[in-house]
């Protein structure tokens, strides 16, 4: 379907077909935290750095809309829990493909916890999106984690490479998954996933210089980019790490190169 295609290349560099994703998404699971308070200020701050796109929920699309400044596509997420829940990894629905086709969104966004007590309802919903998404033309990004009483490291290789084959054969476009700690392992993840795959950031790190390396040993193991919150937001300058980011992404820099711009 070429609506699908055409909001897909607001989101993914048609030139690369890569992207650098922020996703802003976590008042919902923890409120209003450093580096999200200001939504308009947050959006502007990567959109400047040359972020392809952010995540948010649906109630964030006015008060985020900029009205001005560079062009970043808009993926609206569809799922939600909180960390003051008993279950804060049951992800629930708190909007529809149809609700964000109104929005104005370029894609939607749902989260699978593979693992969890409740994953079969996850994977429901799952379905029923993919189903929603493909109908509206709409691309859809899956963010799947192993997470759960049997999951005893959630970044173990095999656990993330089916995590991110699951995200695939459920009609996900693209999927996002955790990094598993080097090229050589997730280069397995990527070649057992048929579509996009781009790398989550994870908590929050104590340098730069480990942010930039997981992201270039991502892009070397055949990565598509990066979905990275806290590590982007919760920067002392959110707008140079998103263009570090970028040239690593789509300039193919080294983890120096990028430093030495970031530092400079």
């Amino acid at each position: 379907m070429i609506g699908k295609y055409i909001r897909l290349e607001r989101i993914i560099n048609r030139e690369t077909k890569r992207a650098v994703i922020v996703p802003m998404d976590h008042g919902v699971s923890v409120g209003p935290i450093p580096g999200i308070t200001n939504m308009k200020e947050a959006m502007a701050q990567v959109a400047y750095g040359g972020a392809n796109a952010v995540v948010v929920h649906k109630g964030i699309v006015a008060s985020g809309h900029r009205g001005g400044g560079p062009d970043m596509g808009l993926i609206v997420h569809l799922s939600g829990s909180t960390s003051l829940s008993p279950e804060p990894n049951t992800k629930t629905l708190v909007c529809t493909v149809e609700e964000a086709v109104r929005l104005g969104a370029d894609g939607v966004s749902v989260h699978v916890n593979i693992g969890d007590d409740n994953e079969r309802q996850m994977l429901a919903d799952f379905g029923k999106v993919a189903k929603e998404a493909s109908e509206w033309g709409m691309p859809l990004l899956a963010m799947v984690y192993p997470r759960g009483k049997k999951i005893k490291d959630e970044y173990a290789p095999d656990a993330v490479k089916h995590a991110a084959r699951l995200g695939a054969e459920l009609g996900a476009d693209i999927v996002k998954v955790s990094y598993t700690g080097s090229c050589e392992t997730f280069r397995d993840v990527v070649d057992g996933c048929h579509v996009p795959v781009i790398i989550a950031g994870g908590p929050k790190m104590d340098s730069d210089r480990a942010i930039l390396e997981m992201v270039r040993g991502a892009v070397d193991a055949g990565a598509s980019g990066t979905s990275i919150g806290r590590n982007v937001f919760q920067h002392d300058n959110p707008t140079k790490i998103v263009k570090a980011l970028y040239m690593i992404v789509h300039n193919n820099a080294t983890v120096d190169e990028a430093l030495n711009y970031l530092n400079g």
